[in-house]
């Protein structure tokens, strides 16, 4: 059986082509630019959010208010301009919110302070796993820089002594730490960098199961009549 033609024909379809068609009734051709741009805002999105249930729930929220704000797309950028702006504003509303119930935690009693910590303190083998790793790969870094460096490093990043305090314990004049210490960051990124290699690439992978169930939800949503009209 010759393969359906008609899936590749869609997908080529430029953007502006397929918001035309959505606009007039083909909803489901909505899946074609979710999954085109997927990878792009789920990195974006993960960079202001940082926390990967609620990258999830913002990336839907921005399908869900692009597709009730069709008709406001106009074309005076590109969609994928148009599309990135409405995530960046969603991610940082998140953010702000976010910010705003961490303030409120510090009004807590004592009490429930106390559950909340005890939670956040519970053994996660996964991020230890990572941390340990990190751990790893940051004082390997850390070994590697030239002595002079190494020890600017240390007191100021690692154990937290201000400028003053370095420059007086090495002798050194305070410019001269500063230098340093900006040389010794440079050689640290370098460094990891060069260990992370090609992998940095598949950096916030957005594999295909999340892809789908993604482009799921979102086509479950619309096809309720559930988009974000505001």
């Amino acid at each position: 059986m010759q393969p359906d033609p008609k899936p590749l024909a869609l997908a080529i379809l430029d953007d502006e082509t397929v918001v035309s068609r959505v606009k007039q009734g083909e909803v489901a051709l909505f899946e074609i630019v979710m999954r085109r741009y997927n990878q792009r805002l789920y990195r974006i999105i993960r960079s202001i959010l940082g926390s990967d249930p609620d990258v999830e729930d913002v990336l839907q929220e921005a399908y869900l208010k692009a597709y009730g704000h069709l008709g406001q797309f106009e074309g005076r950028s590109s969609f994928a301009t148009w599309l990135t702006k409405i995530a960046v504003h969603e991610a940082t509303a998140r953010a702000r919110r976010g910010r705003r119930f961490q303030t409120s935690e510090v009004t807590m009693g004592d009490e429930e302070r106390g559950v909340v910590e005890l939670r956040s303190e519970l053994p996660d083998p996964e991020q230890n796993a990572a941390q340990h790793e990190l751990r790893h790969l940051i004082e390997e870094a850390v070994d590697h820089l030239p002595d002079s460096f190494r020890e600017v490093f240390v007191m100021r990043e690692i154990e937290q002594m201000n400028q003053a305090e370095t420059a007086q314990c090495l002798g050194l004049k305070e410019e001269t730490v500063k230098t340093r210490l900006h040389r010794a960051r440079g050689h640290i990124e370098r460094h990891l960098l060069q260990r992370a290699g090609q992998g940095i690439r598949t950096a916030y992978a957005f594999g295909d199961s999340r892809c789908t169930r993604i482009v799921t939800i979102v086509l479950q949503e619309i096809a309720g009549g559930r988009s974000r009209d505001s």
